[in-house]
């Protein structure tokens, strides 16, 4: 079997670190809102890649997870005047319906940040031991420049990275010794949600989240990462640096992205009034022409969502739900004789045929 890693940019051999177990991890949703047909698209993708290890035998031990403290999250709490727990609690919940929905399955472990807060200081309180990370009036920001391999997954050096730099700083550029450094831990604000640590009563920044809880539920060194190509820079760029600078190890095998879903031809915006969330397509078709839809090109290649398209593909879903329909009702009704030799003949090279392909 053999996947594009995008980190050395080609088609590689899967080799598992441990012979017959895939561990995977899947970057997961900010729950603020209902999800939208955009995180629809990795989740569906990565499930389906998923399901194929299990097909082929493997033992996959797959983890999502869901970032369940976020500056959006309080935005909204503080618009409806409730706590940032009870908003992302809600939407988490409703994330689940419409991943059952589209026969997404639940990942073997789906951890909340706000369950590993612990473990995410305990790793930056390394990367600070280390030289790696320092503190600023109580923001602890990841040395950049300091891991030599940075920029190893976007393909680009530290000078072209900082044009494209999304900070999560929250206390002003100033304090950061390199403009390309960015936020381990951040002090609290009035109102918001927040945890003790050495350095401030605050909260992780967005990147620690995710590299701490692979490490958790998948060990110090997984076989694929996976998520939307949106997440390359700064993201797992991000992760890389801090989960390799705090473990000494390579952290990822295999880097798998899916690239952007485009509706009606034009990025999809809440400003151009062209966002659609997965509930709201599910008033309209059910869930499994959306998946269909998904899968319909390859995942590595932009992909065009319209009213048009969907029709089409339920059309074709429903296509292959007839006749396999009619297919088992003809195998319920068969009579049961013996082949004939011609048809043992043709039913034998349809079986090397399929073997072929599951092969290829």
């Amino acid at each position: 079997m053999k996947l594009y890693n995008t980190l050395s940019k080609r088609k590689e051999e899967f080799v598992p670190l441990e012979d017959g177990k895939v561990k995977m991890y899947v970057c997961g949703p900010t729950v603020y809102n209902f999800i939208h047909i955009g995180n629809a698209r990795p989740m569906i993708v990565f499930d389906t890649v998923r399901r194929y290890f299990e097909y082929k035998g493997y033992d996959v031990n797959y983890v999502s997870n869901f970032t369940d403290v976020d500056d959006k999250i309080i935005k909204k709490a503080i618009e409806e005047g409730v706590t940032a727990d009870e908003i992302s609690k809600r939407y988490i919940a409703e994330c689940k319906k419409d991943m059952e929905g589209m026969n997404v399955k639940p990942a073997t472990t789906h951890p909340l940040a706000t369950e590993e807060i612990s473990g995410m200081i305990d790793m930056i309180q390394t990367l600070v031991e280390k030289g790696y990370a320092y503190e600023k009036n109580g923001t602890v920001y990841y040395r950049t420049r300091q891991f030599e391999d940075y920029g190893k997954l976007s393909h680009k050096n530290l000078d072209d990275l900082r044009s494209g730099e999304r900070s999560l700083l929250v206390t002003g550029e100033e304090e950061k010794e390199d403009p390309l450094d960015f936020v381990l831990w951040k002090p609290k604000k009035e109102g918001e949600p927040f945890w003790e640590s050495p350095w401030s009563e605050g909260r992780p920044g967005w990147h620690i989240e995710c590299s701490e809880m692979s490490k958790k539920y998948l060990g110090e060194q997984i076989d694929i990462h996976a998520g939307g190509e949106d997440l390359v820079f700064p993201h797992h760029e991000n992760e890389i640096a801090q989960s390799e600078a705090a473990n000494g190890k390579e952290f990822a095998k295999y880097w798998m992205h899916n690239a952007f879903l485009n509706i009606d031809n034009r990025k999809m915006s809440k400003s151009l009034g062209n966002f659609r969330t997965v509930r709201e397509i599910s008033e309209q078709f059910d869930l499994q022409v959306l998946r269909f839809f998904m899968l319909s090109a390859h995942y590595r290649s932009p992909l065009n969502f319209s009213a048009d398209l969907m029709e089409a593909s339920k059309s074709g879903l429903e296509r292959i739900v007839n006749a396999a329909d009619h297919l088992r009702f003809l195998m319920e009704n068969a009579k049961a004789e013996k082949m004939t030799d011609e048809e043992a003949a043709a039913y034998a090279k349809t079986e090397e045929n399929t073997e072929m392909r599951s092969q290829n």
